[in-house]
């Protein structure tokens, strides 16, 4: 059994801020020499490594007199640090307005508002200059409200020291000093920063790696003390597009750049393989935490990694498979038209057919008898006509004789044939390209059938 945790009570949800296991990182490590650890920081109560700064801002706006009971507390966030400061003015009475850009996902906006915070929305393609950033947005409303404070966590040194206070000695604590690498992301920087600098007062050998995605300025900035042009990514919470006063690159060994599609995919994993439910920011610093493993390859050293915050914050995007694919991080599945048909939820005992020469009363019942819409009329093996329902009762309610005709005078047109080997898309052209259904061959032989129906039956339930 486990150590028992949380044996006192606490006197209000802050108190439960810091202190986030430390957890070893086993199937995604697989084949990898170094133990990777994460931070778990979606631990924290509001869920985010951002719970430490929202406090601490906070605390610290309060004696220094920046903030008075009944104020209002105005941030620009992608979200996390907005939470963190709406979960303390929640308990302390504050009101709070946040800006958020666009591209930020629809649960952080409704969390926001059901901590009672206001959320303002701006666009994420506009430069940082523009007037609706939702950075330059905060400001202005700071400007317009009586007793707001902005808490401004791109250049406020509260949130650096936060992380030098807790999240640093946590780290080494936590790994008894043998910490070798800490990869963290930056966003505002904070986190890193406060971190790193703690880590190397205890050990100047520690190495620590920031993670960018690809896109954001930061990466370019260290290396090359220019501020490029940004470009858009997809990524929440980590990355900029201006250098923040926030980030001491002085303490930072080496940068490194994800993309998108890696970030997302390491989150869906660490989720299946892991058990850990994370956002796309995290999937970002354990992609790169696990390429350093791999090159020091030292069963001695020690990666640990910031895991930011909680993936339920990310239902709608990188854990929706639609959204997804649909932003080309996900393709659908090939399958075979074997494999389609096989997917059927009504298997037939066999390819039911009829011949030109079946009276059409006996195509009627079979029809019936199986609860199938159509048939194919074959002759020696070779499709060369077709009938369906549709066809036939029209015949029949048009003349009452035709019943005892022959299928040969009513049927349409052949279908079409494909091997069962072939790409399950050559099928899903002809449906929808105007057949009705598509016969399917194996060894040579009629084997199967799809239909329109099945097809739709089979994109709906695909992953």
């Amino acid at each position: 059994m486990s150590a028992p945790r949380n044996e006192r009570p606490f006197g209000d949800v802050l108190e439960l801020v810091g202190w986030t296991p430390l957890v070893r990182l086993n199937r995604v490590t697989e084949g990898i020499r170094t133990p990777v650890y994460g931070k778990a920081e979606f631990m924290n109560p509001g869920g985010s490594v951002k719970d430490r700064i929202g406090v601490a801002i906070v605390d610290a706006a309060e004696s220094r007199g920046l903030l008075r009971p009944g104020g209002t507390i105005v941030e620009a966030t992608s979200g996390n640090t907005g939470l963190a400061l709406a979960m303390v003015a929640a308990i302390r009475g504050y009101r709070c307005i946040f800006t958020m850009p666009d591209k930020m996902s629809l649960e952080k906006v409704k969390l926001l508002r059901a901590f009672g915070a206001e959320v303002v929305i701006t666009p994420a393609a506009v430069t940082a200059d523009h007037p609706d950033h939702y950075v330059n947005r905060a400001l202005t409303i700071v400007e317009e409200t009586p007793g707001a404070f902005f808490a401004n966590q791109f250049h406020n040194r509260d949130n650096t020291e936060a992380h030098y206070l807790t999240t640093g000695p946590e780290v080494w604590k936590q790994t008894e000093g043998g910490v070798t690498h800490f990869v963290a992301g930056a966003g505002t920087g904070g986190t890193i920063s406060g971190t790193a600098r703690y880590l190397k007062e205890r050990n100047g050998e520690v190495r620590v790696i920031g993670v960018d995605p690809e896109g954001s300025v930061l990466s370019g900035f260290y290396s090359t003390g220019e501020v490029g042009k940004s470009e858009p990514y997809m990524v929440e919470g980590l990355g900029n597009d201006q250098i923040p006063g926030t980030l001491d690159i002085e303490y930072l060994d080496e940068y490194r750049r994800v993309s998108d599609r890696d970030a997302f995919t390491m989150a869906r994993r660490l989720a299946g393989e892991e058990g850990l439910f994370v956002g796309g920011s995290t999937g970002l610093i354990v992609h790169a935490a696990l390429e350093v493993a791999r090159e020091v390859s030292d069963p001695d050293a020690c990666v640990v990694a910031i895991l930011c915050d909680w993936g339920e914050r990310y239902l709608t995007k990188q854990y929706d498979d639609e959204w997804m694919r649909n932003n080309g991080f996900l393709t659908r599945k090939r399958s075979t038209v074997a494999e389609m048909a096989a997917s059927k939820l009504e298997q037939l005992p066999q390819l039911l057919t009829v011949t030109p020469a079946t009276p059409v009363r006996v195509a009627i019942s079979t029809i019936s008898t199986h609860n199938v819409s159509q048939l194919p009329v074959v002759v020696g093996g070779e499709c060369v006509g077709s009938v369906t329902e549709r066809r036939l009762m029209s015949a029949v309610l048009a003349d009452r004789a035709a019943l005892a005709a022959d299928v040969g005078s009513v049927m349409g047109k052949p279908y079409p044939v494909v091997d069962e080997h072939a790409d399950g898309e050559a099928a899903t052209r002809l449906l929808t390209g105007g057949a009705q259904a598509v016969l399917i061959r194996s060894n040579g032989a009629l084997h199967g059938i799809l239909t329109r129906h099945d097809l739709v039956r089979s994109l709906a339930a695909a992953p």
